[in-house]
């Protein structure tokens, strides 16, 4: 089994929309983007293992990072029979097995490709390191909070934000009608497309995070408002919080303004590109959308997940504007006005 394999069932099999995306990029930066993705799934498999300890696993991410940059001696085989074990996802166990395959095509690429997806998984895997080593383990029964919101800026970056400028980067390389982007203008666009992204997440698993120990809110604007991050496991602290979660919910739709504006400044030529820009953007909106829409976002029995028959209409409607600004812009429109901010 080769590099389409990995590419192919393997990467379907750890990803739920990100597929869709990689599916219909151009070959020339399909092979990059998706090992890069095998490996940020990687990594976070490695930091969220419950096989091993927290110690063991930042060890384990720092032989990752190693690996990606060629020092010896290699620690990949030690990585696998650490972290694989009885994992309930086979799509992941599988993952962890084809990692030295995952590596071999890694050190096949163009130095430059190798270059750029080794400076994006420094950066997301310094993000899980900060995880690990900010917040206590899930069976401490503690819960720690980010100190401001600089902290949760900057958390956003290191595990999405960074993956903009990849993403820039690596299709000004290989697409020559991106040619004429300002590369620093579009980065910055790009990570606060990530950003955005990021933070649709952090805000859609609020309740879950709480209760393995992780508050993503900042204490400092919980104090503001009364609150300590302890309060938030009680769902009647909603009302408290509820004016937090609507300025940060306006910080995200900031963000996705940020990525529409990019996605639009794809040429239309580059078609495959704008879609896999549009479909995380436009299903990122219908996540928020269900996010105000929730009566509580403290209560962790209510989780908030788009549907498969609602992504699959939204991949419908984008195909037949996505050659078009004025009527991917207004599909944009149409969604985000459902959003209360």
């Amino acid at each position: 089994m080769g590099r389409d394999d990995l590419l192919g069932d393997v990467l379907k099999r750890v990803s739920r929309t990100f597929y869709l995306s990689l599916a219909v990029l151009p070959r020339s930066v399909r092979s990059p983007v998706g090992l890069a993705y095998l490996f940020a799934r990687t990594a976070d498999t490695i930091a969220d293992t419950r096989l091993i300890s927290r110690e063991e696993r930042l060890r384990h991410l720092n032989g990752f990072r190693a690996e990606l940059k060629g020092e010896a001696p290699s620690r990949l085989e030690e990585i696998v029979q650490a972290c694989t074990g009885p994992n309930p996802h086979a799509g992941e166990r599988e993952l962890l097995r084809r990692l030295p395959d995952c590596f071999a095509h890694y050190r096949e690429l163009e130095k430059s490709d190798r270059e750029r997806i080794q400076g994006l998984l420094l950066t997301i895997t310094e993000g899980m390191c900060f995880d690990l080593t900010t917040f206590p383990g899930e069976d401490e029964r503690r819960l720690v909070a980010l100190e401001a919101r600089p902290d949760l800026d900057r958390y956003t970056y290191l595990v999405a934000g960074c993956v903009g400028e990849f993403w820039t980067e690596i299709h000004m390389a290989h697409r020559p009608r991106l040619a004429t982007w300002d590369a620093q203008t579009m980065k910055q666009a790009g990570v606060k497309f990530g950003k955005g992204l990021q933070m649709t997440n952090v805000l859609r698993d609020l309740a879950r995070d709480l209760r393995i120990g992780r508050c993503y809110l900042p204490r400092q604007d919980l104090a503001r408002l009364g609150l300590g991050p302890a309060d938030l496991l009680e769902p009647s602290a909603i009302s408290r919080a509820r004016p937090l979660l609507t300025e940060l919910l306006a910080l995200t739709l900031g963000h996705y303004e940020a990525g529409w504006a990019y996605t639009l400044a794809i040429p239309r030529a580059e078609w495959q590109m704008r879609l896999a820009c549009a479909w995380p953007l436009l299903i990122g909106l219908k996540t928020l959308h269900l996010l105000a829409g929730t009566s509580n976002l403290l209560d962790p029995g209510r989780p908030i997940k788009v549907s498969r028959s609602a992504v699959y209409a939204i991949i419908a409607r984008s195909l037949v504007a996505i050659g078009s600004n004025r009527l991917l812009a207004a599909e944009a429109r149409r969604l985000g006005a459902r959003i209360p901010a």
